[in-house]
């Protein structure tokens, strides 16, 4: 691991919550959404997009679709074709194009572009870049008083996890909404299933989670001879952005991460104790740092043991599915179609039924919701939840990198910190991140014995 100057005050990413106060923050203190004045529904909201990938053009989509007065306003990319593919996306769209109000002077190009959306009059803000700046948009959004969308995961290291905490910290007692892109809490066929283990007990107390994630490749590393002259490592990395840790903290964090927060959701969103996991990479890319297999072990009190296996491989078996044990029965979901309950000799206790117009798009539901809630001033906060999901993934990918147990206590205050740069990135900087982690040989600072010295 490369040290790295001293933060500035204003960005620490590394310091927070190394404290008592700090790590009470991290177990799900921080204080809930306040009651505001609302947005009287004749005043048009304006939406400012940052980041315009394909799941944030989906996101947009959703968000102009969840109140009738609203235009997207503003959106910032750090690259041109990729604004031009989102507007043009959209304009073809006939439920929202009437909705779409980005002139050029309103188009945002470059890293700094996220600060001139947030500048630019909007009243919301979509944060869908690739997640290594998450925490550095989520601080500025929330200084800037703006209700969020933050896709997940939230941050891609221990720094990155603590740096969204304090800003969570400062977003206490403000009027403000903030929702996660952790699209299953908004499942009505989840929620009714989570509801029936955590409040009705029918399946008793929970002994054991098995989680799977288990699917092809994704977006492979495109093949060097790829790079033009002249392009630098940071635009280079960004264009391949998921096959390095510091910009998409790899499958675990970036996707599995939804079988690691529904983990979370039915433990209460309590951190586990400790974990222990194992991973690789079975079928080297092109370039990139990061592991294409995992299996996670959670501890939890009583010897409760939760389980996440997650692959992305081709020509191998695909689920994505969770089995929650309990003393008297099992839930499956995501397996055979709608969620159910079976007890221990296999009898069906329950099963959820769609109604007759179907189940509604949880992708729709968190926007829709997200908007009532700005509209009524009835406010969310996901905060709390949302960063301890991202931070239990991150745990795990710790533990499969190293080789080693780790705690939730080593977890938050270990010294890893990936962005290459505290305050200012620069476009045309060089920047060599880390190789493959060799299990047993990598060190992340803090964890399994290595010494913190930061």
């Amino acid at each position: 691991m490369t040290s790295k100057k001293k933060p500035s005050k204003e960005l620490d990413r590394r310091n927070f919550l190394r404290t008592a106060a700090g790590t009470a923050a991290a177990t799900g203190t921080l204080l809930g959404a306040v009651k505001g004045a609302g947005v009287d529904p004749s005043q048009k909201l304006k939406v400012g997009f940052i980041g315009t990938g394909g799941r944030g053009t989906g996101a947009v989509v959703q968000a102009l679709s969840a109140d009738d007065n609203i235009s997207l306003h503003s959106v910032a990319d750090v690259f041109q074709d990729k604004i031009d593919g989102a507007l043009a996306q959209l304009a073809k769209d006939p439920k929202v194009k009437d909705k779409v109000d980005v002139p050029k002077e309103r188009q945002f190009v470059g890293l700094d572009g996220y600060k001139r959306v947030l500048d630019s009059g909007v009243d919301v803000v979509l944060l869908t870049t690739t997640p290594g700046f998450r925490p550095l948009h989520l601080r500025a959004a929330i200084e800037a008083g703006k209700h969020v969308f933050a896709e997940k995961p939230m941050a891609v290291d221990a720094a990155g996890a603590r740096h969204c905490l304090e800003s969570l910290k400062m977003a206490e007692g403000k009027p403000i909404s903030i929702v996660a892109g952790f699209c299953w809490r908004y499942s009505p066929s989840r929620r009714e299933a989570y509801k029936k283990v955590m409040e009705e007990g029918i399946i008793g107390d929970v002994v054991g989670v098995y989680a799977t994630y288990y699917s092809n490749h994704s977006k492979p590393h495109l093949d060097p001879s790829l790079r033009m002259d002249g392009m630098s490592d940071i635009e280079w990395q960004i264009r391949n952005w998921y096959n390095y840790t510091w910009l998409g903290g790899g499958g675990l964090v970036e996707q599995a991460v939804h079988s690691v927060d529904k983990i979370g959701w039915v433990m209460g969103d309590k951190p586990p104790l400790r974990c222990r996991a194992t991973g690789g990479l079975g079928a080297p890319q092109a370039g990139g740092n990061i592991f294409d297999h995992y299996h996670i072990a959670y501890e939890y009190g009583n010897n409760v043991w939760c389980h996440l296996g997650s692959r992305k491989a081709p020509g191998c078996f695909n689920e994505n599915a969770d089995y929650v044990r309990g003393t008297k029965g099992t839930l499956v979901l995501g397996r055979g179609g709608d969620p159910y309950i079976e007890d221990n000799d296999g009898k069906l206790l329950w099963r959820y039924r769609k109604p007759r117009e179907g189940e509604a798009n949880m992708y729709q539901v968190e926007h829709d919701e997200l908007f009532k809630s700005i509209r009524t001033g009835q406010h969310i906060n996901d905060g709390a939840r949302m960063v301890n999901s991202t931070m239990m993934a991150i745990m795990g990918r710790m533990s499969a990198q190293t080789g080693k147990e780790v705690s939730w206590e080593e977890a938050m205050a270990a010294n890893e910190d990936l962005f290459p740069g505290e305050e200012n990135l620069s476009w045309t900087q060089s920047y060599k991140p880390h190789d493959v982690p060799k299990p047993g040989v990598f060190q992340i600072p803090g964890i399994g014995g290595v010494e913190n010295k930061a």
